[in-house]
């Protein structure tokens, strides 16, 4: 088989990246030279390829800075409303190559580097990943700033610029260990400490009621100090900015322990307050009530707000003329978007800046809130529902919880008038929760105090709001604020960047415009039948896929078949993904290929990967369930290379990168009305794997734009599921009826797959038997009878390869382009626009 050509080969003959004369290459080369001069350390002539990476890094930074600096400067001039995103996770991954593919610098650098006797893949290798969120939630915000540039918006991304992103996981005999991910240690060429606008924030303490007004008092201060990030467009010579915050100890802190002899105390002491931006909190879709993250809630949403403020009172820029210090004109110039319910604590802080800062009326200060601030919900598990302690706030953040309560008598007298009498609805819609321990409920909080409230894929917002209690009351009380907002994805980091081979198979046939304008791939409906682009997509596939067989041997030592099909589910490691249910299909193919050995298998490489929140026991079992079964399997020679299982270590946004591309069929198979959209399956779908799933979050839409023909959908459907909750879930009746199942259920329980600890899985066996709260056992037939669709239909590569394009041909729908403008349009009052403003050596206007 010939050796597939590397990425850096391949680029040579690209032409949707820019061709290496769109810069001067000798500039590149100098500006390299001057930056690895001034990166090494004089006593060291050799230069390491850490040090070959920052020089390349900071040559691409030069190429953003000017346009960083223009891009502000526009917005001073033209005084736009601003959106700010407010999101407690950035998922970001690595900067070097997406900020050259944006600024069609790529293919220039690689003639620079290779011209330097330098690998341009090598020294990419080097950057680490920005991990600073746990998956899908973290990732959107990602690709959300991506388009906002790309759209021309004024926006800003705020968050926490974590010292310690989502943990590094390592495999040791079977189980995850979680490894801290110290990303800055080498530090960060992206990044630009504004110690300038450093911020004070304030908790704990007393409110005092005065003839002058509010006080919140005897707080304890922490500093923000933000570090900025450029946010490149693509190829519009947009830059914007993501703001993050780190906390600082300011220098009095605990001062009055040195009076008493206890200065080396108090200065240790400093570690206390700097704790809040130390570490991401690695759970997804689970609700920890601790105070470190009440305060990591908090810490983003002051800073963030008094940035805002500032900005919108000195709005033109070194202009002392016009300075706005009415606040009543804030929802014109400024939009505020919570990712979730983390940034909640925006709606009580902006209210008391309004009411003891700013002196306004309560009635003027909650209309500037809710006009300034919408909320997105990102899912409908109660599990992870914010429900903070009443205690806690009263100790933290005792002004906001006076707040709190006040929204909430008024929002219940609103109620009760509009329902008389009707005290269970009052307390259903309360955003204090009573109980042993009174609670305040975010998502209440969020939704009471913002104009708009959006789901991220219809089946979210169109079909559980009425079997969903937590939203089904407000939406009665104001249905016009409830929208739907589908997930995207950026085609630029999920396309262009991670599979330039076909980004050109495509541009070749329609055109390079699609990359702006994604709809436009269904132009490749025209080909669906043309010889050639079937056999151009198939051959980037296998290339892909040779490319990955390479990386897996090099990094597991194990050697695949690349001819076999990659069936691939990569997410984070939780029950409702139903990872379970794969690892059943997985048992019940090997018992079938064991049973009969000499039929014609269709062969699969079955691979998943994920991270368990550390303290989630079952999903670190989920995890050893997987490795052990992959250990009987791999070395059964009866099966040989038809069926491989690998547990992919560490799944991060780099990796993501390398094996979607290389993937035949994505999984996306949790139990309907479950995901709330997912953004994965769009990423598969558009690099050419088929999807097989379940009619749950963006799958419908999937479905709809590529035709459900063209996807293997199977299983419950929501109102299934709802009527199955209603009648009662037996798991033992399916146990009972289903030979392959009962095997497969067996062999786990009875030790087959762990044969020096039997009882090793007891706890899944159990759970899936006596309480599974999402209903594998009711999947399992129609997902085998699926599975084996997809085999047969893998054995005919033309028929496959067919289906492969209406997939990409409908997947215009999920670029994050569209999804953003339909938030400025329809959320934040603001208009897109593609037009590119002038690059720093072009005339201003």
């Amino acid at each position: 088989m010939p050796k597939p050509l590397t990425d850096q080969e391949k680029r040579k003959q690209i032409s949707v990246r820019g061709l290496a004369g769109v810069e001067n290459v000798s500039d590149l080369k100098t500006n390299f030279n001057r930056h690895l001069h001034f990166t090494l350390v004089k006593d060291r002539n050799v230069a390491t390829k850490r040090d070959y990476y920052f020089a390349l890094a900071n040559t691409v930074r030069d190429h953003l800075v000017g346009r960083w600096i223009r891009t502000q400067q526009h917005y001073y001039e033209k005084d736009p409303k601003r959106v700010y995103y407010l999101s407690l996770e950035f998922y970001m991954g690595r900067t070097l190559q997406n900020t050259m593919v944006n600024l069609a610098l790529e293919n220039a650098c690689d003639e620079a580097t290779y011209q330097l006797g330098l690998d341009m893949e090598e020294l990419q290798d080097i950057e680490e990943d920005a991990g600073l969120g746990n998956g899908g939630l973290g990732r959107l915000a990602a690709c959300f700033l991506d388009s906002m540039a790309s759209l021309g918006l004024a926006a800003y991304g705020y968050g926490i610029r974590y010292e310690f992103g989502i943990f590094n996981q390592k495999i040791v005999n079977g189980w995850q260990v979680e490894e801290a991910d110290d990303w800055l240690r080498y530090g960060n060429p992206w990044e630009k400490a504004r110690p300038e606008y450093m911020r004070p924030v304030h908790f704990y303490g007393r409110v005092e009621h005065t003839p002058e007004g509010v006080k919140w008092v005897d707080t304890q201060v922490v500093l923000a100090l933000p570090y900025d990030t450029p946010v490149p467009g693509y190829r519009n010579n947009v830059v914007n900015t993501m703001r993050l915050w780190s906390a600082k100890a300011p220098c009095d802190f605990n001062l009055k322990d040195f009076n008493v002899g206890g200065y080396i105390q108090a200065v240790l002491d400093r570690n206390l307050a700097e704790n809040i931006s130390r570490v991401l909190y690695p759970n997804d879709n689970f609700f920890e009530g601790k105070e470190l993250r009440l305060k990591q809630e908090y810490f983003v949403v002051a800073a963030t707000l008094q940035d805002i403020v500032r900005r919108f009172k000195s709005s033109k820029f070194g202009s002392t003329e016009v300075v706005r210090v009415d606040l009543s004109t804030l929802p014109d110039k400024v939009a505020i978007q919570l990712n979730d319910t983390h940034p909640a604590m925006a709606i009580p802080e902006l209210m008391r800046i309004l009411l003891d800062t700013e002196h306004q009326t309560w009635e003027k200060a909650w209309d500037i809130v809710t006009r300034t601030c919408a909320y997105t919900n990102h899912t409908v598990l109660p599990e992870a529902l914010e429900r903070w302690p009443i205690d806690l706030f009263q100790n933290l953040l005792p002004r906001h919880l006076e707040i709190i309560f006040e929204i909430n008598r008024r929002h219940l007298e609103r109620i009760a008038n509009l329902y008389p009498g009707d005290h269970d609805r009052l307390r259903r819609m309360s955003l204090v929760e009573e109980g042993d321990q009174k609670k305040i409920n975010m998502a209440h909080l969020c939704i009471v105090g913002s104009h708009a409230v959006n789901g991220v894929a219809p089946i979210l917002y169109f079909a559980i709001p009425l079997v969903n209690e937590m939203f089904k009351d407000f939406y009665e009380v104001d249905p016009h604020k409830f929208q739907n907002k589908t997930n995207g994805i950026t085609p630029r980091r999920w396309l262009v960047m991670c599979n330039p081979g076909l980004a050109e198979v495509i541009a070749e046939r329609i055109g390079e415009d699609y990359i702006r304008d994604l709809d436009q791939l269904k132009n490749l409906l025209e080909f669906v039948d043309d010889d050639s682009l079937i056999r151009d997509i198939a051959k980037i596939k296998q290339e892909n896929k040779l490319k990955f067989s390479a990386y897996l041997e090099e990094h597991y030592k194990v050697k695949i078949n690349p001819n076999s099909m990659f069936d691939v589910q990569v997410k984070r490691i939780h029950e409702y993904k139903r990872q379970l249910l794969n690892c059943l299909h997985i048992i019940t193919l090997y018992n079938r290929i064991k049973k009969e050995p000499n039929k014609n298998w269709t062969p699969r490489t079955i691979m998943i990967g994920g991270k368990a929140a550390p303290g989630y026991h079952t999903a670190k079992l989920i995890i050893r369930l997987i490795t052990a079964i992959g250990d009987i399997v791999n070395h059964d020679e009866v099966v040989g290379d038809r069926l491989k299982v690998i547990f992919l270590e560490n799944y991060k946004v780099t990796l993501a990168e390398k094996i979607i591309p290389a993937s035949d069929l994505s999984e996306q198979i949790s139990t309907a009305g479950t995901e709330a959209s997912g953004t994965g399956n769009m990423k598969f779908m558009l690099n050419g794997a088929l999807t097989i799933g379940t009619m749950d979050g963006a799958n419908v839409e999937m479905a709809e734009e590529a035709g459900e023909e063209n996807l293997f959908i199977f299983g419950m459907r929501v109102d299934d599921v709802d009527a199955m909750d209603k009648s009662g879930y037996d798991a033992m009746e399916y146990y009972n009826r289903i030979p392959e199942l009962k095997q497969a259920m067996d062999q786990i329980a009875g030790g087959y797959f762990s044969p020096d600890q039997h009882d090793l899985f007891k706890d899944i066996v159990n759970m899936l038997l006596h309480h599974d709260r999402f209903k594998v056992f009711a999947d399992y037939e129609a997902y085998i009878k699926c599975q084996d669709k997809v085999s047969a239909l893998y054995k005919n590569p033309k028929e496959w390869t067919k289906m492969v394009i209406h997939n990409i041909a409908g997947c215009g729908k999920f670029s994050s382009d569209r999804t953003i403008s339909q938030y400025a349009r329809e959320i934040w009052g603001m208009e897109p626009s593609l037009e590119r403003i002038p690059a720093p050596d072009d005339p201003r206007q």
